[in-house]
């Protein structure tokens, strides 16, 4: 049986909230308007303070089913990408990197499930190496968000999620991890054999020690110089680029010696 870590991304992997550290380039790509800059910081401040419950979670799939319907997807995957290094690096934890490591040091799948938008949640992913991410899915027509959402990987969800990971991958949930912040993430952690509680809320730092579950806490982001996996793909290419540069360099030279003996 293979075994998983499922870390949720928001306040656990980042610092932050990850819909909010696209704030800036939403605005300036004209996609969201200066009271939705107003309300991110309202939902960066309510995650901030711990009290992010199932009402105001409901509250922000509203809001969010309303702010994204007739936005474009190919422009917004654009924003994410350009925006990567720039916006989500500096928020990572530098404690959640070396734990992202040491799973996969151990053989174990990197899973990522946020309720965030999967659009932002796989490229974040990617760049950190995750072998699998899960978000909130939005109904797509001919190329834009319709406002539909057709999966919400918030509370108990993420725990069916984790499940259906389970029967497909072959995952034994009993030797299985966990990582949240969020009391409103107790179905994800309850999911697992080893549940761990990352910087928790009041809620969920209660329910941690009446269970003896091990909590951890993370001080603060750290910028990513690289992603924690480098891309097979990329490291082939990196080796050729610097083959055919030494190959260059090495006839410039020879040329360039020859040029000066024959002077």
């Amino acid at each position: 049986m293979k075994i998983a870590a499922f870390f949720d991304l928001d306040k656990t992997i980042l610092g932050t909230t990850s819909s909010l550290v696209f704030t800036k380039p939403l605005y300036d790509q004209g996609l969201i308007k200066r009271a939705d800059v107003v309300r991110s910081a309202y939902r960066q401040f309510v995650f901030s303070a711990g009290s992010a419950d199932h009402v105001q979670m409901e509250k922000m799939r509203l809001y969010l089913s309303a702010l994204v319907t007739g936005w474009d997807v190919a422009q917004l995957k654009s924003i994410v990408q350009e925006s990567l290094d720039d916006k989500v690096t500096p928020t990572v934890h530098a404690e959640a990197m070396r734990l992202i490591s040491e799973h996969k040091a151990r053989g174990h799948d990197i899973v990522i499930i946020s309720a965030s938008g999967s659009e932002i949640v796989q490229p974040i992913a990617k760049l950190l190496g995750a072998d699998i991410a899960i978000g909130t899915e939005l109904e797509i027509f001919n190329g834009k968000y319709t406002g539909a959402i057709t999966f919400y990987a918030y509370g108990p969800n993420k725990a069916v999620a984790i499940k259906n990971l389970a029967a497909e991958h072959g995952y034994d949930l009993s030797k299985c991890f966990a990582y949240s912040d969020s009391v409103t993430d107790l179905p994800m952690l309850e999911a697992v054999g080893k549940p761990f509680a990352i910087n928790p809320d009041s809620a969920l730092r209660e329910v941690a020690t009446d269970r003896g579950w091990p909590v951890l806490t993370f001080q603060k982001p750290e910028a990513m110089r690289r992603p924690i996996i480098d891309d097979p793909e990329q490291r082939r290419n990196a080796a050729i680029t610097v083959g055919v540069l030494a190959i260059f360099l090495t006839w410039y030279f020879k040329r360039r010696t020859k040029r000066k003996n024959a002077a």
